[in-house]
């Protein structure tokens, strides 16, 4: 059921106002904590959780095209920043294959789910979809595989 809802949202090109993956130019992506019900886990700079995807093996993003628009990349213009339990340590970028700079927490790409439309939404957790797992991420960079 969760891989078609992935799918009917890609179908019907919704765009969620407000769910913007950037940050203006000249400034950089800050990555924070929330805690909820699945514990303490990563949120971009508008509070919106972040995810990681099992099908990206390194820190290159192997998710493009309808991918991105149903799991949006955290972008970014320079280097991105750590606040709350968030380890300045394990964060990074990559360059994705349209030029744009991602963020990436121990090693793993980070995206948004467009379905989480408000602040620690986490309704991406565990769902299967373009070819693997999706899951939000601890402090330590490891996924937390609890169900929303």
């Amino acid at each position: 059921m969760r891989r078609l809802i992935v799918a009917a949202v890609v179908a019907a090109g919704l765009v969620v106002a407000g769910a913007g993956t950037s940050v203006a130019a000249g400034s950089t992506a800050t990555v924070k904590t929330r805690h909820g019900q699945l514990g303490t886990f990563l949120v971009g700079p508008n509070g919106r959780t972040l995810y990681l995807f099992e099908k990206d093996k390194t820190k290159k993003s192997t998710c493009s095209g309808a991918c991105a628009k149903a799991w949006p990349p955290l972008l970014t213009t320079g280097k991105p920043k750590a606040s709350g339990s968030a380890k300045a340590s394990l964060l990074g970028t990559t360059k994705r294959s349209d030029g744009t700079t991602q963020v990436t927490y121990k090693g793993h790409p980070l995206y948004y789910f467009i379905q989480d439309t408000k602040a620690g939404q986490t309704k991406g957790q565990g769902i299967d979809g373009f070819g693997a797992e999706w899951y939000v991420l601890s402090p330590s960079g490891k996924k937390i595989e609890g169900k929303d």
